[in-house]
């Protein structure tokens, strides 16, 4: 800039620094205000030679700009120079105001340091303060104005137009020059900052578009049902988008379905099932209504999703039509636990059916009834004979060594009315074992076809015979055993008579009537027996019974 008389700057030179100042904030770019801060000392503040030097996110400095020298530009562009190098050198030289002048009486230290600088040669300065070509100008660039702030870069002036070190009002103009530089690099950078995020929530817009897409088309054309329902609040579980493969599989519409949460719709005796299956994962298989009022079995697999960031959550669950595989299922099951032939239990399935009854500890003792009293007390305070010496009342009674009784287990003990003809009023659990008179003869003489149909006839007439909640199972052979609970002595005898009679009719097998007759003795579950002693006990009545009277006249032993 031309100082002749720096009083009276002209008004054209003021108003060309005012040019390059407003210059500084209409570049485009973060790159182009850099290049235009270089260029606007060079045109504005009349110097030959200015380079802008950017902080970078490590601390170090990089020439970013280059004005003045195509020479200049190429061996400095883009080069860096340590933080602790340009601490050292605005630590040095000369104060003005937040400039720094480092004159090459002192400078020549910083030749050898890693910071990129470029000099010419030149004549050895004639009066004091002519521009030497190893002095060094340096602008800092703050965030606040008065050197306040972070540090942004520095802008490095060199070989001003007149040959002169600036005097007060340059020195001014250049510390003015720095301080609309660094606002205009900030303001840069602001508008990048924000173009790189509009760019960046586009892009996410867009994945997130074409995801809710994609979501949206695999779940409604997924082959397997899905379903998305509230959680928590009041309506949680309350279905609010079905697919079309759950709607063809419950056979109602996706409006309808609306109306309804998975708790409406399962099986009242899977709702227990339902209730334990968590959100997060959870899996459960379970039976859920049809519009026509039939049951189908499902696999629901659970998962949590959610509408946004810190959006409400929903239950994202997959619904998979089982029918086919629990049929299956069942059938095995059915098969493992029936006899094939009959269609009536096996007799793995009748000793587990008679186990479940049966219990390890004898009945009649004080302990039993204790635990069969059906009142269980938390607090000890509550309990009959409670002791506030804390003695107990059970030491030395029979069934509670070691202790109080084990609190009330639900379990009904099994007893068996008394041995003798004579009925005392008491019902149990009776069991009946039946084998079939003049079956082999049967067998040898019309083939196992015959005999089969006979068994399979036999089967029926047992169960026809029997109450809904009694068991009739075939425990191998021609021997069956009814399970029949809540009878006294004398209905177990007239239940045998009634069986008896029942199966004694001929049996028209293939155009010919056959015969069968049956012995039936009758035993007793009660708990301290196993399911095999129990077994044996009316196996043995059976076989007394039957070598207790003649073959014409054979009737049921109790």
């Amino acid at each position: 800039m031309e100082t002749e008389s720096e009083p009276y700057v002209r008004l054209a030179t003021l108003r060309q620094l005012h040019q390059v100042v407003a210059e500084l904030n209409t570049a485009r770019s973060l790159a182009d205000t850099l290049q235009t801060v270089a260029d606007g000392a060079i045109t504005g503040l009349g110097y030959e030679l200015a380079a802008v030097n950017l902080v970078r996110p490590d601390g170090d400095l990089v020439v970013a700009a280059v004005a003045g020298s195509a020479g200049a530009e190429a061996l400095m562009a883009g080069r860096t120079g340590s933080r602790t190098s340009w601490d050292r050198r605005l630590s040095m030289g000369e104060r003005w105001g937040d400039l720094v002048f480092i004159s090459h009486t002192e400078g020549w230290v910083l030749d050898d340091d890693d910071v990129p600088q470029w000099h010419t040669a030149g004549p050895t300065p004639r009066f004091p303060d002519e521009w030497h070509p190893m002095d060094r100008l340096f602008a800092p660039m703050y965030t606040a104005a008065n050197g306040g702030g972070e540090l942004l870069g520095v802008i490095s002036v060199d070989r001003p137009r007149n040959g002169r070190r600036p005097g007060p009002w340059g020195q001014e103009a250049l510390q003015m020059y720095a301080f609309q530089s660094a606002i205009a690099i900030s303001n840069a950078r602001l508008r990048a900052n924000m173009q790189r995020a509009l760019v960046r929530l586009e892009r996410e817009q867009q994945a997130l578009r074409a995801s809710e897409e994609s979501f949206r088309q695999a779940f409604e054309y997924a082959p397997s049902g899905m379903a998305v329902a509230e959680m928590g609040g009041d309506q949680h579980g309350r279905l609010l988008r079905t697919n079309d493969a759950l709607c063809r599989l419950l056979g109602r519409p996706a409006s309808g379905m609306r109306r309804y949460s998975f708790s409406d719709l399962v099986h009242p005796e899977d709702i227990g099932t339902l209730l334990r299956t968590s959100a997060e994962g959870g899996r459960a298989e379970l039976r859920l209504a049809r519009r026509d009022g039939t049951y189908v079995w499902v696999s629901l697999r659970n998962s949590v999703v959610a509408d946004t960031a810190d959006g409400p959550r929903f239950l994202l669950t997959h619904v998979e039509d089982i029918e086919e595989r629990k049929r299956h299922e069942l059938q095995l099951a059915h098969r493992a636990s029936h006899d094939s032939l009959t269609g009536l239990p096996n007799s793995a399935e009748l000793r587990a059916r008679l186990g479940a009854r049966l219990c390890s500890r004898a009945p009649g003792s004080m302990a039993d009834a204790y635990a069969c009293s059906g009142v269980l007390h938390t607090d000890p305070h509550d309990a009959p004979g409670f002791r506030p010496d804390n003695k107990e009342p059970f030491d030395g009674l029979d069934g509670f060594e070691g202790g109080p009784p084990a609190p009330f287990d639900h379990h009904v003990h099994l007893v068996g009315p008394a041995d003798g003809p004579v009925d005392d009023g008491s019902k149990g659990l009776a069991v009946l074992f039946c084998d079939l008179d003049g079956f082999k003869s049967i067998n040898d003489r019309f083939g196992h076809n015959t005999g089969d149909a006979v068994l399979i006839e036999v089967a029926r007439r047992l169960t026809s015979g029997v109450r809904d909640g009694d068991t009739v199972a075939r425990l191998g052979g021609d021997e069956f055993v009814v399970l029949a609970d809540g009878l006294g002595t004398a209905d177990a005898q007239d239940l045998a008579v009634r069986l008896r009679n029942a199966i004694i009719p001929p049996i028209r097998v293939e155009g010919r009537a056959v015969r069968v007759g049956a012995s039936f003795g009758i035993g007793w579950a009660s708990c301290g027996m196993t399911a095999e002693e129990v077994l044996e006990s009316a196996d043995q009545r059976m076989y007394v019974e039957k070598r207790s009277r003649s073959k014409a006249n054979r009737r049921a032993a109790g």
